[in-house]
């Protein structure tokens, strides 16, 4: 009887170590792009986000829809998203786009082309996307 528990605890753990494996490879590969924001915004604010959007959905529509590439706009200032932002230690507005365990901020790059120069923009968002 002990040897037959003895193989079935074996499989259940082994089965269960075996999908927390593919579940950490499944999060590795999926490149999540975040904007944090306030809730007072800007026009620029506003703007970045516009900007990143567009171009991920015009970019990336399928990754998008296979859950490949996350994104999510989230205001820092809500209790729900206050962990995540410590999480990445973002204080105020931001724009990252993590694959694993690289982090890539692009917050200087977009507020400063998002309202003079979008089409930059766009090029900075998809290189880094592409090079992750």
């Amino acid at each position: 009887m002990k040897k037959i528990i003895f193989i079935f605890m074996s499989v259940v753990l082994l089965g269960n170590f075996s999908y927390a494996q593919e579940e950490v490879k499944t999060k590795e590969n999926k490149t999540l792009v975040y904007y944090f924001h306030n809730t007072h915004r800007c026009a620029t604010c506003n703007a970045v986000e516009d900007i990143t959007r567009k171009t991920l959905h015009e970019n990336y529509k399928n990754e998008l829809e296979k859950g490949i590439i996350v994104f999510e706009s989230l205001n820092i200032e809500e209790d729900a998203h206050k962990a995540l932002a410590r999480k990445y230690q973002v204080s105020g507005q931001c724009l990252l786009i993590i694959k694993g365990d690289n982090k890539e901020d692009l917050t200087n790059e977009a507020f400063l082309y998002a309202r003079s120069n979008s089409k930059k923009l766009q090029d900075i968002i998809i290189n880094t996307i592409d090079g992750l």
